[in-house]
């Protein structure tokens, strides 16, 4: 398997990707979400800490960078402009899948760019669900990673022309990593969403930390799609549940498990991040929308971005009287269009979401 090929493709047909969707402007499940404004409950912007716990790990601000590559001489150097923005701005980052270094140790160096430029950082590994816990080991040690990610893509698996098509082990594979390794391990998809019923299920095997990853941002089925001969298998297009759904979906059962949430996938503004922020997630990822930056206006320009996005997600923050992260999960939220009607359909009342804020009216009996 050529796998430095399939990055280098991975990569530019991601960024294509995402520069058609900016020009199409499209509507996201993210404009399906609406604050209620309550004029007078604005908080002062010096009170408002964006520090966030993932784990037991503090975070200085609830963003990370998500996992995007690795494994050749042009992905490394997208790994290594990523983890000096991720250094600069505080956040946290997670690698690509690091199969190819698993197949092939000379590309080590691609990915382990990503501590050598972000020493004290928090850096996340990352394998599949085939990987064993002895290959789990081996890439936490070369990054030495705070966490591993654990991406489950059988979407993607399916499409791809040489991918896996066998997915049977894999409930079983990650209990054992979840059991094996002294780290917090992270469950991801990869664009096409993790339901509440999959939050249990990786509940009972041990895992606290799910990435949700729905649809919204980079579509695998696509990317595969046009690495087929024949680009014949596009049915896939529109499959999976929307990030804002799957955190819908799965809120009541993660608080009830001790499961902590992340949000991931179709993230494309500071509003939407704090949008996920306020459906329960402790941090949002991102990837695509950053890869298009760094690769169409450089590192600089990424890093002004990130800037602006703390500073933006500090500003909302003050606008809905939240002080910290928590606190946005108390917000009101009208939920509207399809995001309201797949509510309905998995047993969630969406009228619950418009009215948090608000405590019960104390009752004085009349003497």
């Amino acid at each position: 398997m050529n796998y430095a090929s399939r990055k280098d493709d991975h990569v530019r047909l991601a960024v294509a990707q995402h520069q058609r969707s900016a020009t199409a402007h499209d509507l996201s499940p993210f404009d399906e979400i609406a604050f209620v404004h309550h004029a007078l409950r604005g908080t002062a912007e010096h009170a408002v800490s964006l520090a966030t716990e993932v784990s037991g790990a503090s975070w200085p601000v609830p963003l990370y960078i998500n996992a995007m590559t690795g494994g050749s001489a042009r992905t490394g150097e997208v790994n290594r402009e990523l983890a000096i923005a991720a250094r600069e701005t505080g956040l946290a980052i997670a690698s690509g899948s690091m199969s190819a270094y698993l197949a092939d140790s000379a590309v080590a160096h691609t990915y382990r760019v990503l501590r050598e430029e972000n020493p004290d950082g928090y850096v996340i590994a990352n394998v599949n669900a085939n990987a064993t816990p002895d290959m789990a080991a081996q890439v936490v040690e070369l990054l030495g990673a705070d966490a591993l990610q654990v991406h489950v893509n059988a979407v993607q698996e399916i499409v791809m022309p040489e991918g896996d098509r066998d997915f049977s082990a894999w409930p079983r594979n990650i209990a054992r990593l979840a059991e094996s390794l002294g780290i917090p391990v992270i469950v991801k998809e990869v664009g096409f969403g993790i339901s509440a019923d999959t939050v249990t299920q990786l509940a009972d095997l041990g895992v606290s930390i799910v990435d949700v990853s729905g649809s919204g941002g980079t579509n695998f089925a696509l990317i595969e799609n046009a690495r087929r001969r024949q680009d014949d298998f596009g049915l896939l297009a529109g499959w999976g549940l929307s990030t804002p759904a799957c955190l819908l979906d799965g809120a009541e059962v993660a608080v009830a498990r001790g499961v902590t949430l992340l949000a991931s996938g179709g993230v494309r503004t500071p509003l939407d991040a704090v949008r996920g922020l306020a459906l329960g997630a402790r941090a949002v990822g991102i990837s695509g929308h950053f890869l298009s930056i760094l690769q169409g206006e450089g590192l600089d320009a990424l890093i002004a971005a990130i800037d602006t996005w703390i500073t933006q997600i500090r500003q909302l923050m003050v606008l809905l009287g939240a002080d910290n992260v928590r606190a946005l999960t108390c917000t009101d939220l009208l939920l509207a269009g399809g995001l309201a009607e797949t509510c309905r359909l998995r047993g969630i009342d969406p009228g619950h979401y418009a009215r948090r804020s608000r405590k019960p009216v104390a009752v004085h009996p009349v003497r």
